[in-house]
């Protein structure tokens, strides 16, 4: 692994944007979901920076993975509980435009990252 900081990969400052995305997105969701959909949904966003910094400051290219592996889970997790806003009428497909749009972003850069690093020796 190179020296750079986590906090220089795209990978991280994209997924930093998407959390400041779906904590602003979340708060057009009705305060029935205060302690369902809301907190959930932004439990995932934080997660996938999160694990994205600690996989990077894992020691092995291993662990790495396994840390990306969970990052891009909890993205898939963000797409799956918007859609289900989106389904029950919280949210409209311009309310969560722009965050899916990261999402699938992230969700490739992710997966590019795992693809590269899986190709190394482990």
């Amino acid at each position: 692994m190179d020296k750079t900081p986590y906090t220089e990969l795209k990978v991280w400052q994209k997924s930093m944007d998407m959390v400041e995305e779906v904590y602003r997105v979340t708060l057009k969701i009705p305060d029935c979901e205060r302690f369902g959909l809301i907190p959930q949904i932004r439990r995932a966003a934080v997660s996938v920076p999160s694990n994205i910094a600690e996989g990077y400051a894992r020691i092995s290219t291993k662990e790495y993975i396994n840390f990306l592996a969970i990052a891009r889970g909890s993205n898939a997790e963000i797409t799956t509980q918007l859609l289900i806003c989106k389904r029950l009428g919280y949210l409209s497909d311009s309310d969560i435009a722009t965050v899916m749009l990261l999402l699938e972003e992230i969700g490739k850069m992710i997966s590019a990252i795992i693809n590269k690093l899986g190709t190394k020796k482990l």
